[in-house]
């Protein structure tokens, strides 16, 4: 099996755009951990470019590398699995995200907040459920915050590991018939109806909550594009459908982007002016063309590459799991670090990008090091990192 470099320049891309993407949250008005003075409605287009994709891209390339790691598996897939997604999960849980908890407290807290970080972990571990907002919401402890993505690729990979375990015969018959959906222009538009019926059907109708029991829409589109990657992991005929369709999938996407922003921010409507249910009902289905069509047009430019490493590219890729878990605590500690000084958003902005990367990656240069830290954030013992034949690890 060849290493498909295409799918580990993506995930590489992937992660760059989430912690742009969690720099951005600071700095707009929808809700977060912690808010800078600043922080408006004016960059909240330029968060839209991703916000529709970003993670359905990252499950379709699990899906894709799940099939993969089944295809070179000897036994023990399940165990290993589960030991690389779930035992950082429940490090990150109880290590990593409690500062972003506790900052949220500290910022958010209605009259403030008079615990130290000591009196706040003890709440935390206990699952303390008084800390509410004057809205009445209350903080959830513990949390997994933005590990949630753990969680749900367990269940989505238990998922595939049943389907691997079907007869052989009936298995390529879903393969199969996957394929030739998603051949042409089927590639492109199938996926993009069933995540446009999803989101028409679901995301009224059910909270966006990541909170893995209670998240029907969020299921229903990652669970989607998570098992199309399993389905067509090694059929030719839609990468290649992908990379003819590059072009037109980016103008659609482009397209689909733009009326998304124009009826959200230059329409005149909002909250006390709301859209039309219709014009609703059409938004929904932009959204859903344009996740597609971006995932679609990014993979179709990358498969041009499937075949070509690079040192960087091999220098990146095991380092992005553990600055996946790592990142989100290192902005939220960084942006309240630096409010005090009240450096003017842009500079700060890059600020807080740069040295988030720096202080993630130089993390990553001691964690690779330390035996016992390896498992904790997702990586190989030393005894077996060397790289396997076949795909990267499909974690962000």
């Amino acid at each position: 099996m060849q290493r498909r470099h295409d799918l580990d320049r993506v995930r590489v891309f992937a992660f760059c755009l989430l912690v742009l993407y969690h720099v951005g949250m600071y700095y707009v008005s929808w809700d977060w951990h912690v808010k800078s003075p600043a922080a408006g409605t004016a960059p909240e287009p330029f968060m839209l470019l991703t916000s529709p994709w970003r993670m359905s891209l990252l499950f379709l390339v699990s899906g894709v590398a799940t099939a993969f790691m089944l295809r070179a598996a000897d036994g023990g897939f399940l165990r290993r699995r589960s030991r690389q997604l779930l035992l950082p999960l429940l490090f990150g849980m109880f290590v990593v995200v409690p500062p972003q908890a506790y900052l949220q407290v500290v910022e958010q807290l209605p009259g403030g907040y008079s615990g130290g970080w000591l009196d706040f972990y003890g709440k935390y571990l206990t699952a303390f459920h008084g800390f509410c907002g004057s809205d009445g919401e209350c903080l959830d402890l513990p949390t997994w915050n933005h590990l949630w993505f753990l969680p749900y690729l367990w269940c989505y990979t238990l998922l595939a590991w049943l389907l691997w375990r079907l007869p052989s015969p009936v298995l390529e018959r879903l393969r199969s018939g996957a394929g030739r959906l998603l051949q042409g222009w089927g590639a492109l538009l199938l996926p993009a109806l069933l995540l446009a019926v999803a989101r028409l059907l679901l995301v009224a109708r059910f909270e966006q909550t990541h909170g893995l029991v209670d998240d029907w829409y969020n299921h229903a589109q990652y669970a989607c594009v998570f098992l199309a990657g399993f389905l067509v992991a090694f059929n030719e005929g839609f990468w290649l459908s992908l990379q003819r369709l590059r072009w037109p999938a980016l103008l659609l996407a482009a397209a689909s982007y733009a009326l998304l922003i124009h009826v959200w921010y230059f329409s005149g409507y909002d909250d006390a002016r709301p859209p039309p249910q219709a014009l609703r009902l059409w938004l929904r289905a932009a959204w859903a063309l344009d996740q597609w069509c971006a995932i679609a047009a990014l993979l179709g430019f990358a498969y041009r590459w499937r075949d070509i490493d690079s040192p960087l590219l091999r220098c990146l890729g095991p380092a992005v799991f553990p600055l996946y878990i790592l990142h989100q605590t290192v902005i939220v500690v960084l942006a309240h670090a630096l409010k005090p000084l009240r450096i003017p958003a842009p500079a700060e902005a890059v600020l807080l990008v740069v040295a988030t990367f720096a202080l993630c990656l130089g993390a990553y240069a001691v964690i690779r090091r330390i035996g016992w830290l390896r498992p904790l954030f997702g990586l190989k013992p030393r005894a077996s990192a060397l790289p396997v034949q076949g795909l990267a690890d499909p974690r962000p």
